[in-house]
């Protein structure tokens, strides 16, 4: 009498596994965001993100500063480019892995953020689209204050990507610059390179497999990621706890 659920379990857990298998490209265009804005203040030569997680206080002179507590880099410049214009720069292992210019619009309502992403899989350019909710200082840079995204746009051909391969029972996780082994077992398996950061899968139904992320054995957010019926497209919707914020997507199969 137990062996036969083990093995309907084992069976599904498969069949889940292998609707997965391969690279799926997000489709930037179908991006949904809410929650709560960002907010920056660049005052006397420093910038200060009041809403990462952690916060960053970092000099605005161009040159690379060491941060910690950012899995995805480890360094970071910045530097003013005019009134309204600034440049930002990532790096994690000496590596790019993000830049970007953030540019506010002459009546100050609204900012474009052009980046450039430098995921393992490759290269993706786009423009995130901002609407001011909350001005900036008298005398501060004109990107400070809170802003909003309402949508981002891809520019290059390709979208973010992401790849999942099944090993020996396991699943490799490939997305941008994080790769990790897990099994959907809902046990914690670490992340390369990321001390403190684990992961956790489980199977919800046949179609759907749900993430958790923890940090230093803190939850901190919670991704499920669900495949169509017939096997191309893959929603995915994403809850930041730290933030507060959820935001949802299509990916497509690539062939």
């Amino acid at each position: 009498m137990k062996i036969l659920p083990a093995l309907l379990l084992l069976s599904t857990l498969s069949f889940a596994q292998n609707r997965f298998e391969g690279t799926w490209e997000m489709n930037m265009d179908t991006i949904e965001l809410s929650g709560p804005p960002e907010e920056y203040l660049l005052k006397n030569g420093t910038y200060h993100c009041l809403t990462c997680v952690p916060r960053l206080d970092v000099l605005m002179d161009g040159n690379e500063k060491k941060i910690t507590g950012h899995p995805g880099f480890d360094t970071i410049s910045i530097r003013i480019l005019d009134a309204n214009s600034v440049d930002f720069a990532f790096k994690k292992e000496g590596k790019p892995t993000f830049a970007c210019t953030e540019t506010v619009s002459k009546d100050g309502d609204s900012m474009i953020e052009e980046f450039t992403e430098n995921p393992a899989l490759q290269r993706v350019t786009g423009q995130a689209y901002f609407r001011r909710v909350a001005r900036a200082p008298a005398d501060a840079h004109a990107l400070s204050g809170s802003w909003q995204m309402q949508t981002v746009k891809n520019v290059s051909s390709a979208g973010p990507m992401t790849t999942y391969h099944v090993n020996n029972g396991e699943m490799n996780v490939t997305s941008g610059n994080q790769n990790y082994e897990a099994k959907i077992d809902g046990q914690n398996y670490p992340v390369k390179g990321e001390p403190g950061h684990a992961v956790s899968l489980k199977s919800l139904d046949p179609a759907t497999i749900e993430q958790t992320d923890k940090q230093d054995g803190k939850v901190i957010r919670i991704s499920r990621m669900t495949i169509s019926q017939d096997g191309k497209r893959m929603t995915v919707e994403v809850t930041d706890l730290q933030r507060g914020s959820r935001m949802t997507y299509r990916a497509e199969k690539r062939p």
